[in-house]
Formats: C-alpha cells, structure tokens, sequence
C-alpha cells in the first residue's frame, strides 16, 4: 500500500509542480518521477529549515512533495538555460 501512495503522491505533486513552473506536464510517468523526487528533496527541505507541513495525512504529503517539485524544476530550469547561454 506504501508504493501506491508513492505513485499517488508523486503523481499530483509532479502534475500541479509542471503547471505552476509554467509546463503542460512530462506524462504521467515524468510527473510521478519529479513527484517523488520533490518528495524526497522536500522531505528534506523541510527537515532541514525546521519546518513542518501545514496539513497532516495525505495532504501534507502532497504539499511537501509539491514544494520540493517545484524547486527542484526551478533548479533544472535554471541549469537548461545556463547551459545553453554558453
């Protein structure tokens, strides 16, 4: 039950993270793919600042892995374009 929450998770986070970064989306294998590394990225964000989630249960799960997503597309985004100003 653990790996479908996974993949629920990161599928939610990963879609709404390419929407809000300005995207249409990776498919759904791409989003469940960003969704769960921002899960993990998130996870650590939080521990790290000392923050906590906002919301408890699923919920909190799919914010923290929604915020580590975006940021983590941000990154990505700004790699591509350094890369390609060279």
């Amino acid at each position: 039950m653990e790996i479908l929450t996974w993949i629920i998770v990161g599928l939610v986070a990963g879609l709404l993270a390419s929407l809000v970064m300005g995207g249409i989306g990776y498919g759904i294998l791409g989003d469940i793919v960003i969704g769960i590394l921002g899960a993990v990225f998130g996870g650590w964000l939080f521990a790290q600042m000392g923050w906590g989630s906002p919301f408890a249960g699923l919920a909190g799960m799919i914010f923290v892995a929604f915020i580590g997503a975006v940021v983590l597309l941000l990154i990505v985004r700004l790699a591509r374009g350094a890369r390609r100003t060279r």
